[in-house]
């Protein structure tokens, strides 16, 4: 039992984070650890990003009561495949990442800067992305809500550990065009792994 635990957190915390760091977020992440304090930016993703979890496992724990889990996990990898060939077309929600990014650069103050950061972060992770449906597919397949909640959170907040503080180093790299060639690829195979473990 503390065996499978172990498996399961690990797979839960593994597959989200590399979601994570090819998620349209990722990028608001990236460029604003590259114009604010790193800490701030983390914190903030922190913050975003437990609250999302939540949201999340509370709603996939009310799905799976509703809806047959092996539907829940098939959406699931269809959901991320057609994501993944919408994503290799065009970056999925960069003009929303672009006025995200200027509201809060004109939030003024610190602590506006902050809440602005997290209230953006929320809402682009809520608006459907990567994390957010292999959240639901893990609550459906383990049908365990606080090890999905831990596993997704310490994925969430270790791949925004890396995001800021390569940002402000490395943020010429992560341009749009390999962001989504990335996030594409890692949407096509998360996707398939899905269908393919389906019946498992």
């Amino acid at each position: 039992m503390i065996d499978f635990t172990i498996e399961a957190f690990g797979a839960v915390a593994a597959a989200i984070f590399v979601a994570e760091l090819t998620d349209k977020d990722a990028f608001l992440l990236i460029a604003m650890s590259a114009k604010m304090r790193a800490s701030v930016v983390f914190s903030a993703g922190a913050v975003a990003f437990i609250f999302t979890t939540t949201v999340l496992v509370t709603t996939g724990s009310l799905l799976v009561a509703f809806v047959p889990v092996y539907l829940v996990r098939l959406a699931g990898g269809v959901v991320m495949i057609a994501y993944g060939l919408w994503t290799a077309r065009g970056l999925i929600g960069m003009g929303a990442i672009e006025v995200e990014e200027s509201r809060i650069e004109s939030a003024g103050t610190a602590w506006r800067s902050f809440f602005a950061l997290v209230a953006a972060l929320a809402v682009l992770d809520l608006a459907g992305d990567a994390t957010e449906v292999l959240t639901l597919v893990f609550v459906a397949r383990y049908q365990d809500p606080i090890l999905v909640f831990l596993g997704a959170c310490f994925g969430l907040i270790s791949a925004t550990a890396v995001e800021t503080a390569l940002g402000n180093r490395l943020g010429r790299l992560f341009t749009p065009r390999r962001l989504r060639v990335g996030s594409a690829a890692v949407f096509l195979t998360l996707g398939t792994l899905i269908l393919l473990f389906n019946s498992a």
